[in-house]
């Protein structure tokens, strides 16, 4: 029976990738605060320049592609049952390969009624006012935005609980509720991290890899096949 590789993924492992962290060292969001566009209140004050601001991102996604990191946890799912948990909204590891992927803070390419955590359908182009579903409510972008609940945490501890191997890659560790998640493990899994920035604080220095996600990858794999293939 494959081992169970959990993957903890954030906006670390698509900046090779060319997709821009969540926020700027100025506390910016693509030149936003990040209350007027990723925020209920935000949404209820001006709908339409949160529905231009994701607009754009979603357009941004058509010009980025997959890198080495993510390509490296598809090809692991030959050896390994590997599922992703990722706090990132692109679909990065969808288009590289991966076939289990939650994603807790929703997904840019989908969107879902102003009225539901729920619900959500395919959207491809830009969102706008007037765009309505099938049962003529508006529809807004499938983020999980500030002050809102992670309708797909539940799950994601669950994932958690049946790790035997775990990655967190990508992320800092310092957003809540998917920095919990750590706590969901069973005893005897073996965790490792990959991350240019983190301190090291639960990991075996041996499974620290304090670097780029894509150069992170091409060691852990190695490490990965020689100790459990």
């Amino acid at each position: 029976m494959k081992k169970k590789l959990v993957v903890l993924s954030g906006a670390g492992i698509s900046v090779e990738s060319g997709v821009k962290t969540f926020r700027d060292a100025d506390g910016l969001w693509e030149n936003h605060r990040i209350e007027d566009v990723a925020s209920p209140e935000g949404f209820e004050r001006n709908p339409q320049l949160v529905f231009d601001f994701y607009n754009e991102r979603r357009r941004q996604l058509k010009s980025v592609f997959p890198n080495k990191a993510h390509e490296i946890l598809a090809e692991l799912e030959r050896y390994f049952d590997v599922e992703i948990i990722t706090q990132n909204v692109d679909d990065l590891h969808e288009r590289a390969g991966s076939t289990k992927v939650t994603h807790l803070h929703g997904e840019l390419k989908k969107a879902r009624p102003v009225n539901s955590g729920k619900n959500e359908i395919p959207w491809e182009g830009d969102l706008n006012l007037g765009d309505l579903n099938h049962e003529g409510i508006q529809l807004r972008p499938h983020i999980v935005w500030f002050g809102e609940m992670v309708p797909n945490m539940n799950k994601a501890a669950s994932i958690a609980e049946k790790a035997d191997l775990l990655l967190v890659i990508g992320t800092s560790l310092q957003v809540y509720p998917a920095a919990s998640l750590i706590h969901y493990i069973p005893n005897g899994c073996e965790v490792f991290a990959i991350d240019p920035h983190l301190e090291n604080s639960f990991v075996k220095n041996e499974n620290f890899l304090k670097t780029s996600a894509t150069q992170g990858m091409t060691r852990l794999k190695e490490i990965l096949m020689d100790r459990y293939r």
